[in-house]
């Protein structure tokens, strides 16, 4: 049961992210600042395959696996660019629901793309989920700060939607190569991703405008993510994507409370209720 506490890990690290990501993109372009934390986490993950020796492992790659590691780095990037232009146009404790909200439909993925069985707690764990989330994402009473359009909602489902398609794509991608290797390797796919959209909309001009306290942030945020991400795939080599998915989306804790105290953002009473079924779902999934 080792890969439960690599899927906690995950959680940990994943929900320290979100806000470190938040503070360094608050002044740069979101195409450009994945792009930044990309080379991060690429640099920590290669790190990462020498330090295991798994580097040995390339050759005996196949076709297939290749496939869906590329599919599964494809999903990733898209996602990734999708989450941060949310986040800096949104809350992070709205825009993290919405995310975490791809646990129901990864499990429905699960079920028609890998056999794995849906179970009545699932069932109640996805409709608690669902009315979390809404609760959370509806606009706090008397808000006066609203974000300056609806545009941060759209960006955040579609980043539910691709982070479900990467689970799946990244639990057949690392059935038959080493965790670590195949995050490397995925990594390099959403780095070539994210390149190609920032010299696409030209804004690789903007680098030098990048101030100290954006680089550190980024920084952070990219090692954090790094670590998530090792965690996460060492979870869903050895367990079942229907459980490591749940539990990694109790990085939602870990957002909520670090945003509080961090960027001193905080929940209202129907968004607190919310929360409490996002997790009462969760834990139903794990029973």
């Amino acid at each position: 049961m080792l890969w439960v506490l690599f899927a906690f890990g995950s959680a940990f690290f994943a929900g320290i992210t979100a806000v470190l990501a938040k503070i360094g993109i608050e002044h740069i372009n979101s195409t450009l600042a994945t792009a930044i934390r990309t080379v991060v986490v690429l640099a920590f993950s290669w790190l990462m395959v020498f330090v295991a020796g798994s580097q040995n492992g390339i050759g005996q790659i196949t076709g297939t696996t290749l496939l869906f590691l590329v599919l599964s780095g494809l999903s990733t990037g898209a996602s990734w660019l999708c989450y941060f232009k949310a986040l800096q146009l949104g809350d992070v404790n709205k825009v993290a629901p919405i995310d975490r909200s791809s646990t129901v439909l990864t499990i429905l993925l699960a079920f028609v793309f890998l056999g794995e069985p849906v179970s009545l707690p699932q069932v109640l764990g996805v409709l608690g989920i669902g009315a979390g989330t809404l609760l959370m994402i509806a606009k706090k009473p008397g808000a006066g700060t609203a974000p300056r359009s609806g545009a941060w909602l759209v960006y955040a489902f579609l980043s539910a939607v691709f982070a479900s398609l990467t689970s799946i794509f990244g639990k057949i991608g690392v059935e038959n190569v080493e965790s670590n290797l195949g995050t490397a390797i995925r990594t390099v796919v959403v780095l070539v991703m994210a390149w190609g959209m920032v010299f696409v909309t030209g804004t690789q001009r903007d680098i030098p405008k990048i101030d100290r306290k954006s680089w550190l942030f980024l920084f952070l945020s990219g090692i954090t993510t790094g670590l998530s991400w090792l965690c996460y795939y060492r979870a869903l080599q050895d367990g079942l994507a229907s459980v490591v998915v749940p539990i990694d989306k109790l990085s939602i804790v870990v957002t909520i409370v670090f945003s509080g105290l961090v960027l001193k953002e905080r929940l209202s009473r129907r968004a607190a209720a919310g929360l409490a079924l996002i997790l009462a779902g969760t834990g139903a999934m794990l029973l």
